[in-house]
């Protein structure tokens, strides 16, 4: 084979639109070596994926094929939306082996590194650039403009970087109904996303994203309703590594004949889940007291 397949899918909600993509992977992807392989790993399934969920906030929301739990994608969101930046390394410290990077810290404070001393963060680069505000001001100014984008990638660093960032950018437009309301309509783009072991996690937590900290200011500061519209997601290099093909099978794939669409998944909305969700809250910032403890 020499073409990279390009699957596409469509869903209405992000628990349906995963699985059809996880399913589009495991029947028409390839096989392939990956840099992060150990001698004996088997190759990885792997194609270009194109996922569009049309109701991002919609019910059901959760697919319980993901490594992790309710509280794990409570922790994600809140990641996502900066609450471990000062976990990234000093880069002057070569001894220093923490983050290299954190995706809001790439989106809010672009252009940068930060160097922590007693819990105060210095600039460590030449410039830096809030791509959160800039989306938001060009959005709330003129809803319509198709340069509402924020990107991660530094190549001035990133070219050399053992373990670069995966997402690379966010572009976002609003679209107007009848009655007024705006929607936000959001594509990002992802050059490698390990599909069983992060897509789940990556998608809910910029689904959660957009819609608190991006939609909301938007309409807080423009006085209009705005509300998620459809989310396109690309990613360049979809994959299910080698080492875990077997446990997706077993977790998923092998399930799919045997079970209920509804007994493999969760409704974020049922009161029981989430309360857990809402629930995690204290325990994970007493797990990044005590991870800052040890740094």
């Amino acid at each position: 084979m020499q073409n990279i397949p390009v699957l596409t899918v469509s869903e209405r909600t992000l628990a349906e639109a995963y699985e059809k993509a996880l399913v589009a992977l495991h029947d028409h992807g390839i096989r392939f070596q990956t840099q992060y392989d150990k001698p004996d790993d088997p190759l990885s399934l792997d194609c270009t994926m194109n996922i569009t969920v049309l109701e991002p906030l919609a019910d059901p929301m959760i697919h319980k094929a993901f490594p992790g739990g309710i509280e794990d994608l409570r922790e994600y969101v809140l990641e996502v939306q900066g609450i471990k930046d000062h976990w990234v390394k000093n880069m002057n410290d070569p001894k220093d082996t923490r983050w290299e990077y954190t995706y809001h810290g790439r989106l809010k404070a672009y252009g940068q590194w930060r160097e922590i001393h007693d819990g105060i963060s210095n600039p460590a680069g030449p410039f830096v650039v809030d791509q959160i505000e800039g989306v938001i001001r060009k959005l709330v100014e003129q809803p319509f403009t198709r340069q509402a984008q924020m990107i991660t990638w530094m190549p001035n660093i990133d070219l050399e970087c053992y373990d670069p960032p995966c997402l690379q950018s966010l572009w976002y437009r609003l679209v107007e109904d009848e009655k007024g309301t705006r929607w936000l309509n959001c594509n990002i783009r992802f050059r490698s996303n390990d599909a069983w072991g992060a897509t789940f996690m990556n998608m809910f937590g910029f689904i959660h994203f957009n819609n608190e900290i991006i939609a909301a200011e938007i309409a807080r500061r423009s006085k209009i309703e705005v509300r998620l519209g459809r989310l396109n997601w690309h990613a360049d290099s979809f994959h299910i590594y080698g080492k875990d093909i077997e446990i997706a099978n077993q977790r998923l794939f092998d399930r799919l004949r045997t079970t209920a669409f509804e007994d493999r998944i969760f409704h974020f909305h049922d009161p029981d889940i989430h309360e857990i969700y809402q629930q995690a809250d204290e325990m994970i910032r007493e797990k990044i007291r005590n991870e800052d403890v040890k740094h």
